[in-house]
Order: structure tokens, then sequence, then C-alpha cells
């Protein structure tokens, strides 16, 4: 069987060690394993979402073009995770060298037990709306039917988002 291609967005974040360099080692690890980089926000940094934690996030988006089908394309994300220090545990969110979540693949609804796409909490997080918006701000989420500017400017989450000047 030949799979297409699809666009995936994701969404990364560091707030242990050198962010910069997880979140940079994060990508490229994604465009060596997962498909071709189609774009990239700017880093921005974060307050830490649904726990407290003096350490900060940096966080950025991306979209790739994938030939992988969404729970092969979960455990290549995994799997990155794991070479750059992450490993997922119960019991809730907890500071972390990267953090890789799968936005949106394509107009793909997926509800499964080990994934769920679209992102099931993506129009409540700021953190990921602001760099989303950077490289897709006409994206059309396949639930809702709103853009991703429609759902920034409706997010109910007023956490500082600000955008770094780095490399």
């Amino acid at each position: 069987m030949i799979l297409s291609e699809s666009l995936a967005y994701f969404s990364l974040g560091s707030n242990l060690g050198d962010r910069e360099h997880n979140l940079n080692r994060a990508r490229e690890f994604i465009v060596q394993r997962i498909g071709q980089q189609v774009s990239v926000s700017g880093i921005y940094e974060t307050v830490p979402w649904g726990y407290g934690s003096r350490h900060l996030f940096y966080n950025c988006c991306i979209c790739a073009r994938t030939f992988l089908e969404p729970l092969a394309l979960l455990e290549e994300i995994l799997s990155i995770e794991r070479e750059l220090g992450r490993y997922r545990t119960s019991g809730g969110y907890r500071d972390r060298t990267i953090d890789i979540d799968i936005l949106f693949y394509g107009d793909l609804i997926m509800q499964h037990p080990e994934l769920m796409i679209p992102h099931p909490a993506i129009e409540k997080r700021r953190f990921v709306l602001a760099p989303l918006h950077e490289i897709a701000p006409d994206l059309v989420h396949p639930g809702n039917g709103m853009t991703v500017e429609e759902m920034l400017n409706r997010c109910e989450d007023q956490s500082p988002v600000k955008r770094l000047k780095v490399n």
C-alpha cells in the first residue's frame, strides 16, 4: 500500500537544560525521521501550563510533510523525545527537556486510545496557538471549523507569550 503525503503540525516545548538547543535538535530529528520541514515558527518564552514551576518554557511550532501514518508518527515522536532525555510518565505535567505534540495531521480527525488528532487541548493553549499562528494563521481546525487565528483571538488562556530574538 502506498501512503499519501500529509502535512503534520507539531508543537515543541522545552523547559530544562539548554532549551533552544533542545528545540533545534528536535527539529533536526523531525526532518531526518519524519519528513521535509515546510515551515517553522520563531521561539516563544512561556510559563508552564497546567502546573507550577520556576522553569519557563521555550516553545515553537513546525510543519512537515510526512508519509508516516499517525500511529507510526507518534512512535517516532516518542523515540525522538526519549533520545533527547524525555521519558513520559503518568501523573500529570512536569518539567521536561522536550515535549513534542502532534497538533494536526492534514484534515484528519482521529480518536484512538494512544492518540487524538487534532490535539484535544489546542484551542485552550496560547503557548501553542501563538507560534502556530505565525506559520499557519488560516489553517482550519477540522473539528470546530475555526482558523488558528480565530482560536487565538478566542483563547481564554491569557498567559504571557513572548517571541524571542534568538538564532
